[in-house]
């Protein structure tokens, strides 16, 4: 039964718009504060300004999962929580490498949340002698040289690049060839990887950019506005 369900939420997933899929962990979030103040059902404008959007968004948002909760009564948290996390694929176990000590990879194994949504981050890779055999919390930095044989080892199924943009693309090569194809990259370029690997790519200097143009707009109304933003 359990697989059916896996089953049938990838199946929604994949038909879910890539923005409502983007808003499915914000929900997901508020929805385990609610549960870890004992609320038990929620309506869907309590919900929509607790994650910030309004709720026939919310609602339209909450409708490729097949769920449109009850008129009068709202939602069910503990229900939507797990419906989500199908969806999601927080249901299965997910164990995460993260490429690159530095000071990103360190504060990212560092991260507490990681364990609380699913994730265990479960190796730490680096190049540099100075660096592997430290430890990071309860992690010990492994060096590139061992990389497929560690992955292998930690039954790694997602990876995070937190390495420069000149050795990015090598990098994901192997980690692509030793079977992962989740790939989360904060290297500043763009990824060749095939069809059925997923990167995602983060790009902080980007983000700020969008955030500079916003905040000018707010300063100067006559700045022209962008919907793409």
């Amino acid at each position: 039964m359990s697989e059916r369900i896996e089953s049938d939420a990838q199946d929604r997933a994949r038909g879910i718009p890539p923005a409502s899929l983007a808003r499915l962990p914000i929900y997901l979030r508020v929805l385990t504060n609610l549960l870890a103040d004992e609320v038990e059902r929620v309506s869907s404008e309590e919900l929509a300004e607790a994650a910030g959007v309004n709720s026939p968004q919310l609602r339209r948002d909450l409708s490729h999962l097949g769920t449109y909760g009850t008129r009068g009564v709202g939602y069910d948290v503990k229900v939507l929580m797990t419906e989500i996390s199908h969806v999601l694929g927080l249901s299965q176990q997910w164990r995460v490498a993260i490429i690159g000590a530095g000071n990103l990879g360190r504060a990212l194994a560092g991260y507490s949340g990681f364990g609380t949504r699913g994730f265990d981050v479960a190796a730490i890779f680096d190049a540099d002698q100075l660096v592997v055999g430290t430890e990071i919390g309860y992690l010990r930095v492994a060096p590139m040289s061992q990389l497929e044989q560690v992955l292998s080892m930690t039954r790694v199924n997602m990876a995070v690049l937190a390495v420069p943009g000149a050795v990015a693309q090598e990098v994901a090569d192997r980690i692509v060839a030793a079977g992962i194809t989740s790939i989360l990259s904060f290297a500043p370029v763009v990824l060749q990887v095939p069809e059925h690997v997923q990167v995602r790519k983060v790009d902080v200097a980007t983000e700020l950019q969008i955030l500079a143009y916003h905040a000018q707009r707010a300063q100067d109304p006559d700045v022209p506005e962008s919907h793409a933003l």
